[in-house]
């Protein structure tokens, strides 16, 4: 499955990726925004397993298996850029600011926000056609719900 979706991620004009797919692509975004920093840690999985229960409603085997995959993935996918097309593609305009504050929220999830996080991130958000200013906004929202 995951030689497939990197054939099709891969492919010059990729078509629509089916629920199952874009879903994966997500998460495996997810964790490469969590490994940008070279420490992926257990408060990134754990924050990665969440969004991805809340998201696509999984209890918490469901959400770390769909994590482990993800990470398979992720370790084998040529570019940031292929996830984000497919993520864009298959996730309606509104959608596209809470998919950053899910990205936010896993950067955010360790405490620190690295250089090379906020770059990611800001590629990201252009890609999926988000602004500079909204995806401030996504990252405030988060910063204000994390506790503590």
């Amino acid at each position: 499955m995951i030689s497939d979706l990197l054939r099709r991620l891969a492919a010059p004009a990729p078509e629509r990726l089916p629920e199952p797919d874009s879903r994966l692509a997500l998460a495996a975004l997810l964790v490469r925004v969590a490994r940008t920093d070279g420490d992926y840690a257990a408060v990134e999985r754990r924050r990665i397993d969440a969004v991805l229960a809340r998201r696509h409603g999984l209890d918490a085997e469901g959400a770390a298996a769909l994590r482990a995959e993800a990470e398979a993935l992720e370790a084998e996918a040529p570019d940031t850029v292929r996830f984000t097309r497919a993520i864009k593609d298959a996730v309606d305009v509104e959608e596209r600011t809470k998919v950053l504050e899910a990205m936010w929220a896993v950067v955010l999830a360790d405490g620190e926000r690295d250089d090379d996080e906020d770059a990611l991130l800001r590629l990201v958000a252009n890609l999926l056609g988000v602004t500079d200013r909204d995806s401030a906004l996504a990252r405030q929202r988060v910063e204000r719900d994390i506790p503590g």
